[in-house]
């Protein structure tokens, strides 16, 4: 707690999540002419307007791109996994009670839900308990590699 501002947890807007989720959702890099044969929107989306948030998205440092002749080529900067649990920490420590928040979550939470965050807190758990006792050699076989 002590002197940490709270800074508000960023969300993608309509039109961006509809772009993420087309980005997330591929085998891309993708052209913006492929993302807006992909999106599924309740309307129909310009090109330019597309390409518009697309800039708007790698200006955030949510897509990377690189330059294909004349048009950019755009990847998502991590996996949606990896977003949504960034954004799940960020929530967890952005201001007040740390052990409050997260027991209300938990309140909030299916049956199904707590198994699944069960079964991730044992693997979590084993892998930095192997983190700190196992040789270097033998963190590759935890690792899957």
């Amino acid at each position: 707690m002590g002197n940490r501002r709270w800074q508000p947890v960023r969300e993608f807007g309509e039109l961006e999540m509809a772009i993420m989720n087309v980005m997330w959702a591929g085998d891309g890099p993708y052209v913006v002419r492929e993302v807006r044969e992909r999106m599924d929107y309740e309307r129909p989306v310009a090109y330019t307007t597309v390409m518009t948030v697309m800039n708007i998205l790698h200006r955030k440092g949510v897509l990377h791109r690189d330059k294909v002749g004349r048009a950019w080529r755009y990847w998502p900067v991590e996996a949606r996994e990896e977003h949504d649990a960034r954004l799940m920490a960020e929530a967890l420590r952005s201001g007040g009670d740390e052990n409050l928040t997260m027991r209300r979550f938990l309140e909030r939470v299916s049956d199904d839900e707590m198994k699944s965050l069960r079964s991730a807190l044992l693997d979590a758990s084993s892998r930095r308990l192997a983190v700190r006792y196992l040789p270097a050699s033998r963190m590759t076989t935890l690792s899957g590699s």
